[in-house]
Parts: structure tokens; C-alpha cells; sequence
């Protein structure tokens, strides 16, 4: 038995090669998808099986009593494609095969659009989870949707993240007679109603300036509200140990010079800035947009309450507690034991909370104390002045 597995571009005969065409006219049996097989012509075998998993459609292939048989895809079968799991089960079992590609729905879009493609980051969302943000953070990208997940809802998540006003286009059922194409911007996406066969391309988010390692004090928008200075946010980090795909709380976030910070170490992950202050939560969404820190979140509240809907938390940086630290502490080691944390304190009153919650949760508190001293200019002397020292109190396993 001769199995291909054929795709159709778009999704309907009008995008497939003339390859996939002469392989559907010639087999004697097709599985596909119920949309799929049920759009077939009648010259094509009536011998049609309605399936879609590859498991499924594996048994059908291993107990097929056929000379030729197409399975079909819509789409590309490279291109986030089902395709994918047969082949694995095919290669299992030693069972000979070909692949007819097809036209994706990139390429579709690109064409009408009269644009190439081969930088676009493609990210699918149909059926999977995905993080808008961090995918734009990475350059202009196509989306693919479906199923609970639309357009729309992709274009809502980044006009709440400050990217309404970045380029959009969506493509709706692609290489069929009701196909349309709507550009415009994220935000005048954000009310549209489309389709189910939709895709959607971002423009990619501006990226900041700068790109070392740690930001000047000078980066950032400060006003009245207390910002952590550049040497205790290097150490702050170091003790933390960010890694790229981590879930990060800055709690009494401030001016966000922390939040964004570890937003630039986390590129491909999530920072939550809780912040009970109107006037902070202003200078934190501004230093966002200034320094482009675009997968840093606002949470306005008062901590621990403030805590409650955030996802789980890979690490956790404390600035300010408002008087609330041990029920903090608790509610972030509830929500997961093993987070890094790192409280910073300028008391021995914070000091002596800090480790007293830490060691209850059954963690060894490490304490660094920072003094920190900068030369001043005064006449034609250089005096040296010291800062206030910070104590970082960081939880470590027993």
C-alpha cells in the first residue's frame, strides 16, 4: 500500500498543488479531518474515513485494505501540522510514506499582503498555550488561532501589556471564497469579531536602546517615589538567579526599576509588579514603555491580597511590605515552596521578620548586608559619602 500524506494549503482545493491534486484523484482512500473529506467532489473515492488523530488514523492505515491512501491536512504538513505525530508512528512501524506539502497559511497571508515572511516568528495558539507578548518581544509574528482562542483575544493581551498601537493584519478563511484580510492596529482588533480559520501578524514590539547588562539610575522616570539603586539591583539579581522562562513578583515595586530589570533578565518569561501607590503604578507603566520592559505587568493592590490571582512564582523580590512581611512570606511559600526569594530590608526590625518567617517555612536565611559609598566633589576635594546599608535576606533550602 502507497500512503502519502497530503496537504492542502488553505484548506481547500483552490491553494492545492497540482501534486496533492493528481494523489487525491488517484487513491482509493482518504482520511482527513470531517470538514476536510465531507469538501471533497464526488470524482474523488467515496471510500472516505473522517479522523484526526494520528493514532487513530494510524489503525486505520495498518488494517487498510487499499493500493493508495491520502491522508489530508489543511494547512502545510510542516507548519504546526498533525502531520507531525503520524510520521512519528509511520517511522515506528517501518511504514514507507511520502509528504506532499501545501501552501501554509504564512505564506497566504504574506502573498496578500505583498510581504515576505522569512523573518516572521511563528507561534501557534490554537489548541496550546502561548504569551503574546514575549513572542512579539522577539520580532514581527504570525499567530495562528483557533478553537477558544481568537485574534481578538491574543490582541487584548497585548494592548493591556502598552502595545495597542503596534501594526496588525488578520487573515480570515485564507484561499476560500470567503476570504477577507483586515489591517490596521492591535487595539482596532481588540472589538472585532473573527472568524474561527483566522491567523494573526504582529509588528514586532520596539526594543529598548540599551541592551547591557544592568540600566544607570539615570534610565529610569523616578519622581518622588523610592527607587533601589543600581549596585543593590545587580545583587539583587545575582541573588535571585533569574533565568529566561521564569515567573517573577516584584512586590512594593516602586518606581519599577527592580520589576524591569528583571523583566530584561526574564526575555522570555513574566514579571508582576505589585504596587498599592496610584502614583508608583503611573511611573511604572511609564518606565515600562520608556525602557520597553513589555512582559512587566502593573498589579495595583496591597499585598498579600494583591497576590492572589498571580500565577505561580519561580522567584520572588520583596521591597516593601507595608508592614505586612510574614503574611507575604507565607503566602508566597504557600503558592510554591521552592520559589527564590530575596527580601531587602533597612531595619533590624524588617531584618529580624525576614528571617524569623524564612526559618518557620523551614528555610536558612542568608543575610548580606550592602554598604555602598560613592566619591562626591566638594571644592577641590574628593570626599567620599556612604549610603544608608541594606540588608538582602535571601531563603535557601535546609
Amino acid at each position: 500500500m502507497k500512503i502519502t500524506l497530503a496537504a492542502l494549503g488553505g484548506g481547500s482545493l483552490r491553494g492545492a498543488t497540482a501534486e496533492v491534486l493528481g494523489a487525491l484523484a488517484r487513491a482509493d482512500l482518504i482520511i482527513g479531518s470531517e470538514r476536510l473529506v465531507k469538501e471533497l467532489p464526488s470524482n474523488y473515492t467515496k471510500n472516505r474515513k473522517a479522523c484526526k488523530r494520528a493514532t487513530e488514523i494510524f489503525a486505520l492505515l495498518e488494517h487498510a485494505d487499499c493500493r493508495h491512501a491520502v491522508v489530508l491536512y489543511s494547512g502545510d504538513t510542516g507548519f504546526y501540522s498533525g502531520a507531525a505525530s503520524l510520521i512519528r508512528l509511520l517511522e515506528e512501524h517501518r511504514m514507507r510514506f511520502q509528504v506532499l506539502p501545501g501552501v501554509s497559511s504564512a505564506q497566504l497571508l504574506a502573498a496578500r499582503l505583498g510581504i515576505p515572511w522569512q523573518d516572521w516568528n511563528l507561534v501557534s495558539a490554537h489548541g496550546v498555550s502561548c504569551d503574546p507578548v514575549t513572542s512579539v518581544m522577539k520580532g514581527t509574528t504570525l499567530f495562528l488561532t483557533g478553537g477558544s482562542v481568537t485574534p481578538a483575544d491574543l490582541c487584548a493581551e497585548l494592548a493591556e501589556a502598552g502595545l495597542g498601537s503596534l501594526k496588525a493584519a488578520v487573515g480570515e478563511d485564507l484561499s476560500y471564497e470567503s476570504e477577507q484580510v483586515y489591517t490596521g492596529t492591535v487595539g482596532g482588533c481588540v472589538d472585532r469579531t473573527f472568524g474561527p480559520l483566522s491567523v494573526l501578524l504582529v509588528q514586532g514590539a520596539p526594543v529598548p536602546d540599551s541592551q547591557g547588562v544592568h540600566l544607570p539610575d539615570s534610565a529610569f522616570v523616578r519622581g518622588d517615589v523610592p527607587m533601589t539603586k543600581q549596585l543593590v539591583r545587580a545583587a539583587v539579581l545575582a541573588k535571585l538567579n533569574v533565568q529566561p522562562e521564569d515567573v517573577l513578583w516584584d512586590i512594593g515595586a516602586g518606581t519599577g526599576s527592580i520589576s524591569i530589570e528583571l523583566a530584561r533578565a526574564a526575555s522570555e518569561g513574566r514579571v508582576y509588579a505589585v504596587e498599592h501607590k496610584e502614583a508608583a503604578c503611573l511611573l511604572l507603566r511609564e518606565n515600562r514603555e520608556r525602557l520597553c520592559a513589555w512582559n512587566l505587568t502593573v498589579v495595583r493592590g496591597t499585598a498579600p491580597e494583591a497576590l492572589t490571582d498571580l500565577p505561580e512564582p519561580s522567584a520572588v523580590f520583596v521591597g516593601g511590605t507595608g508592614g505586612y512581611l510574614p503574611a507575604i512570606l507565607d503566602t508566597v511559600l504557600d503558592r510554591n515552596p521552592d520559589c527564590r526569594i530575596v527580601v531587602s530590608a533597612i531595619t533590624l526590625d524588617t531584618l529580624q521578620q525576614a528571617q524569623e518567617t524564612l526559618k518557620r517555612h523551614n528555610l536558612v536565611p542568608e543575610v548580606t548586608q550592602l554598604s555602598v559609598t560613592h566619591s562626591e566633589t566638594a571644592g577641590s576635594h574628593t570626599l567620599m559619602k556612604a549610603e544608608n546599608p541594606i540588608y538582602l535576606i535571601a531563603g535557601n533550602l535546609t
